[in-house]
């Protein structure tokens, strides 16, 4: 399993982005979570390619029936 990491960074406007690294799937959302929660509403989301690959693979496992 890959270790998981999170950059944040904080403007001076007080913005904050997250980014999740090695995560894959919307594993990613559950690593944030409790994060975004606490900060408030989050007003934008942006996806990598991590998340779709992962889930393609997912459907990919289930239509064979593994």
């Amino acid at each position: 399993m890959e270790m998981q990491e999170l950059e944040i960074n904080i403007s001076p406007s007080g913005e904050v982005k997250i980014e999740v690294k090695g995560a894959h799937g919307d594993s990613c959302l559950m690593i944030t979570r409790d994060l975004e929660n606490a900060l408030g509403q989050v007003e934008d989301r942006q996806y990598k390619a991590e998340f779709y690959e992962q889930n393609e693979q997912n459907n990919q496992q289930w239509n064979q029936g593994t």
